[in-house]
């Protein structure tokens, strides 16, 4: 099994230095539904660009569609995942069933990856998002490697990806970190010192 080496690019120097730097593949972000929205980002012809460049060398791209998306953003979310899917990116990286869905509708030819921001902790979520159509899984990033070893062998045909460096991003809806971090009590398992509440001074 080959091991990709994935790099993010904000923008398209960023990107090329990546792929000389020797990234496999490379995550962008488009002007909309990225979760890093004051990066440069890619405007539609830029994606379109930046997946020639990159097939050119026989490298991957994929596009964050990854917010946390509501009813608002589902109409021009299916244009952008069909869009993206006649660009020929190699897939769509997103964090909900609701986006997941929208894919399948607008775009079924374009392979998912679901983010980091699914939480995906365990092996059974991992075998549904398989089962859905789903071809990559993004780990949850506090996972151990016999953590991860446990769900490869749970779902071997599931591509697994994992973060070796980077953010670990603290909350969102009651699924939180900062507990684990400042304590070493761990909040998704019940056991939350409600840090969010302490009084906090600078």
């Amino acid at each position: 099994m080959k091991v990709e080496l994935l790099a993010p690019a904000g923008n398209f120097s960023k990107l090329k230095t990546a792929f000389y730097f020797g990234a496999d593949a490379a995550y962008i972000g488009g002007k909309d539904f990225s979760l890093r929205s004051f990066a440069d980002n890619f405007t539609r012809d830029e994606i379109t660009q930046a997946v020639k460049f990159a097939h050119s060398s026989g490298k991957k791209i994929y596009v964050t569609a990854n917010i946390f998306a509501k009813n608002a953003d589902m109409s021009e979310m299916e244009d952008y995942l069909s869009f993206l899917q006649s660009a020929g990116v190699d897939a769509a990286i997103i964090s909900g069933s609701g986006v997941f869905y929208a894919a399948r509708k607008a775009a079924p030819e374009l392979q998912v990856h679901i983010s980091t921001q699914a939480n995906l902790t365990n092996k059974y979520a991992v075998k549904f998002w398989r089962e859905q159509g789903a071809s990559r899984a993004v780990l949850a990033r506090e996972l151990s490697l016999e953590e991860i070893e446990g769900i490869h062998s749970f779902v071997p045909d599931m591509e697994l990806e994992a973060f070796v460096h980077g953010a670990m991003c603290i909350s969102y809806s009651g699924r939180c970190l900062l507990s684990n971090y400042l304590s070493g009590r761990e909040s998704n398992r019940g056991e939350c010192v409600q840090a969010c509440r302490w009084n906090y001074s600078v």
